[in-house]
């Protein structure tokens, strides 16, 4: 298997603030995907003129011993865009229409690699990720450059999947992930299923070219995406298998072990994520704010829109 070359580190020059002053040190947190940043003290005033460029580079972005309000974790996300609502079918905080709260102990658990909200036309372009509660235990996410698995494919299957189209779509209770034995109601699980009703699918692109950086990356997730376009369900499940056993190796991944206080940022378009659910019923709460993106666009020039043939939609 072929290998990519990792982002290299920014340095402090390219890192300085418009005074002239140093920011604080980023670490990276491996060889393809993370950096840590040490020593912020003025958080959303730092991120206002050197987060996106971060994040794009590195993908994950770490922040320690923030403790960030509502409100902070709102404007730290207006750094980099403009943030969504809270997600296409699940309330949003009463006060706060941006931030999904995620308590495992009322469905907030997703034990399943994916990518934030690939069943629309126009993705996040990232997600901010404050941890209120932590288990003492378990409880870590990971994450995957999708960038370093695209480039780590065979030149003939990089060839093969930058022409291909796969469909996405939201089924009733794809959000919750795994396991299904979740924390849900049942009025709760048929409101999710009447909502998701509502949510056509969408084809997209399967290599993605990031709208900044002009880097592909694969854009497929076991989370939301059902199938390849054009291709049999023998070939198609089989590819997208190999797919995402290739993109989940451990030497694309960072593995975070959340404390309180962390803050965790990552480029949506270039990666997946999986919330490692081995804490038993311990209290595990989260709160994520999204940021709009752009349609994806792939290598071939394939844009991607939503479905309207049934023939195409439907496996």
């Amino acid at each position: 298997m072929s290998s990519t070359t990792a982002p290299s580190r920014p340095s402090q020059t390219d890192l300085r603030s418009g005074s002239g002053h140093p920011v604080p040190d980023v670490r990276r947190l491996s060889g393809h995907i993370g950096v840590e940043v040490l020593g912020l003290s003025d958080t959303v005033n730092w991120a206002s003129s050197h987060l996106l460029n971060l994040l794009e580079q590195h993908l994950v972005v770490v922040l320690r011993n923030q403790f960030l309000s509502h409100a902070d974790q709102v404007a730290l996300a207006r750094t980099l865009g403009e943030p969504t609502p809270a997600h296409p079918v699940v309330p949003g905080h009463p006060d706060h229409p941006e931030i999904l709260e995620l308590d495992a102990a009322r469905g907030g658990k997703n034990a399943r690699w994916h990518t934030d909200v690939t069943f629309v036309q126009n993705p996040p372009a990232a997600s901010v990720l404050v941890a209120d509660h932590t288990p003492e235990f378990g409880g870590d996410t990971q994450w995957v450059s999708m960038r370093a698995a695209y480039h780590a494919l065979s030149p003939a299957l990089r060839e093969l999947v930058s022409s291909l189209e796969a469909v996405h779509r939201i089924s009733p209770l794809a959000y919750w992930g795994e396991p299904f034995d979740t924390a849900l109601t049942r009025d709760d699980a048929q409101k999710l299923y009447d909502d998701a009703l509502r949510v056509p699918p969408v084809v997209h692109p399967a290599v993605r070219v990031h709208p900044s950086t002009n880097e592909p990356a694969l854009f497929v997730n076991p989370g939301f995406t059902t199938h390849i376009v054009g291709l049999s369900r023998i070939e198609s499940d089989n590819l997208l298998k190999l797919l995402y056993e290739h993109c989940t190796q451990p030497e694309f991944a960072y593995r975070h072990r959340w404390q309180p206080g962390d803050v965790v940022m990552w480029d949506n378009r270039a990666t997946m994520h999986y919330a490692i659910d081995d804490y038993g019923d311990v209290e595990r709460r989260m709160r994520r704010v999204t940021v709009r993106g752009t349609t994806p666009t792939g290598p071939s020039g394939i844009v991607s829109h939503v479905i309207t043939d049934p023939l195409v939609a439907v496996r």
